[in-house]
């Protein structure tokens, strides 16, 4: 009995001993696949997201049209960063401020969750990630918002930011919304279009920029106000590529 016993254990540490071997080399792997899959992501735009491939699964439409960013209005860029994360061109990834400031609201209302994701939070949750608050998602989303502040830069990051995100129920990137609400390209957007499409981004699903509702073109007003204010910073005008006044 004994030896039968101490076989099976020989047998489980086996097992558990090849287990440990594969998951190793498993891991490796994707780690070497994924540092890839970022560097390249530096200079080709992602094929398709999680966040898409669901719209599209789930009945709704996907429509997008990647463009480069010569091909976005400066307008667009700067009224993504006024109205989502001011901060943008000078934290590395975080804003810790907003995050705490999130995690205090949350906690004093659990009913109404409230983000604090920058720019850069965002672009690694919509291109490399899936929708929702888990911790293991979470721990993610702060790997990869490291790595594409390092290996892509602000310009790239905000780029693809304005590629991907959502800009109303199944309408991707700024490509997308400029000629489905304003029938023009992102190139030639100007001022006020920008800062509606902008303003539909805390809920692009319930937001609606074409017809706009009263709360939008309020919330459009104040991030043309905030734009007009931010267009004379230095780091602005050089991740946004706006006319300095």
């Amino acid at each position: 009995m004994a030896n039968a016993s101490d076989s099976r254990t020989g047998k489980v540490k086996q097992f558990l001993l090849k287990l440990w071997k594969w998951s190793k080399k498993i891991f490796i792997w994707f780690f070497i696949f994924q540092l890839f899959y970022i560097i390249l992501l530096k200079w080709v735009n992602p094929p398709i997201t999680v966040t898409q491939l669901t719209s599209w699964i789930s009945g709704h439409r996907l429509k997008r049209d990647y463009v480069s960013r010569k091909n976005i209005s400066p307008h667009a860029r700067l009224a993504v960063i006024a109205s989502e994360d001011q901060l943008f061109p000078d934290h590395n990834g975080f804003d810790w401020k907003s995050i705490k400031k999130a995690i205090e609201y949350n906690k004093r209302k659990p009913g109404r969750i409230r983000g604090g994701s920058t720019i850069s939070q965002q672009v690694a949750k919509n291109v490399f990630l899936w929708q929702g608050r888990s911790w293991i998602r979470k721990g993610l989303e702060a790997y990869f918002t490291f790595m594409i502040e390092l290996v892509w830069g602000k310009k790239r990051i905000l780029e693809v930011y304005l590629n991907v995100i959502e800009m109303g129920n199944g309408i991707f990137g700024i490509e997308a919304a400029a000629q489905t609400y304003f029938n023009k390209p992102a190139k030639q957007l100007n001022k006020q279009e920008a800062a509606m499409i902008a303003a539909c981004l805390p809920n692009p699903k319930r937001y609606k920029v074409k017809p706009a509702s009263a709360w939008l073109m309020r919330r459009a007003s104040a991030i043309q106000l905030q734009m007009d204010n931010l267009h004379t910073d230095k780091d602005i005008i050089l991740v946004t590529g706006i006319s300095p006044p």
